[in-house]
């Protein structure tokens, strides 16, 4: 089984493709999306739109785990903006007729490393110490994508026995 875990946003968005195997995990690819900054807004969410495609039609997962939007009341335009990028990838999952399911960070957070309360670095360091990743510059984002699809695969394996 193949899952992509994506970690949306406008100006970056991660993402990670784990397999499953009776041997374990593996990872297949992990990146971001960088859609320049000055950019018109349309612009930079066709970018998100065609590099999740070109992934999706690449990696040919059997799942996509996204994260769910979380709005903080003092930014509601944060939300209603992730909301576009959040739509752009649903999206994409429905024209390749993937599966989509959403987590919160927390409940990703809690699976992973039982604290839902662990930090962004916290998370980082344990998806490159599982998945053996020693690249200096693995970004946040990533990692993040990298969580989502771990711990899809985590609640998965917990459902199944």
């Amino acid at each position: 089984m193949r899952i992509i875990g994506i970690d949306p946003g406008l100006n970056i968005t991660g993402y990670g493709v784990v397999e499953l195997s009776s041997g374990g995990v593996k990872i297949l690819e992990a990146g971001t999306v960088e859609p320049k900054r000055t950019d018109p807004f349309e612009a930079r969410l066709f970018k998100i739109h065609h590099h999740i495609t070109g992934i999706l039609e690449a990696q040919k997962p059997d799942l996509v785990v996204l994260e769910k939007l979380y709005a903080h009341y003092k930014h509601p335009a944060t939300a209603a903006v992730l909301g576009h990028a959040r739509g752009v990838i649903c999206l994409c999952a429905a024209q390749q007729k993937i599966k989509l399911v959403e987590h919160s960070v927390k409940r990703v957070r809690k699976a992973l490393t039982g604290n839902g309360n662990a930090t962004k670095i916290q998370i980082q360091d344990f998806v490159k110490r599982v998945l053996n990743i020693k690249s200096p510059g693995f970004r946040l984002d990533a990692s993040d994508a990298l969580a989502l699809a771990l711990g899809q695969a985590h609640m998965l394996r917990y459902k199944l026995t």
